[in-house]
């Protein structure tokens, strides 16, 4: 069954984070090719929501911060990333701004007001509500 995987078990935490890894160095080669969409959008992809591991979610919070903090145009940015992304970077978003690092906040902050003009505030009512996939 598709739904009934539940959260990744502490075993597979380290594969996981090798997984990881591997697309820090993709996006990594991304960003020097001046890509931050493209970076951003691989960031996003495979989420590791479903692990409680905090080192799973730490390391892919590394990831997507990277990616969030190289985007310059959040329009262009949000017109060629797919709708389906939009709930999973409004969490990333909220992660960002919990850290309280002012250039972090500033940029989500920034993303975050294109990204609820564009996807409405409902977005945000189902980051709210979405106490399982915790990013």
């Amino acid at each position: 069954m598709a739904g009934s995987e539940g959260f990744v078990e502490a075993d597979n935490a380290e594969a996981i984070i090798t997984r990881i890894e591997h697309k820090t160095l993709k996006i990594e080669t991304l960003l020097k090719q001046f890509k931050p969409v493209e970076a951003l959008k691989t960031a996003l992809e495979g989420t590791y929501a479903m692990t409680s591991d905090e080192r799973c979610k730490s390391a892919h919070w590394i990831v997507v911060h990277r990616a969030i903090m190289a985007i310059k145009d959040v329009d262009g940015m949000l017109s060629s990333l797919d709708p389906e992304y939009y709930d999973i970077l409004m969490k990333y978003l909220y992660r960002g701004l919990s850290t309280g690092d002012r250039p972090t906040c500033d940029q989500c902050l920034r993303i975050h007001e294109k990204l609820t003009e564009r996807a409405g505030h409902g977005c945000i009512l189902r980051f709210l509500t979405d106490t399982v996939n915790t990013v």
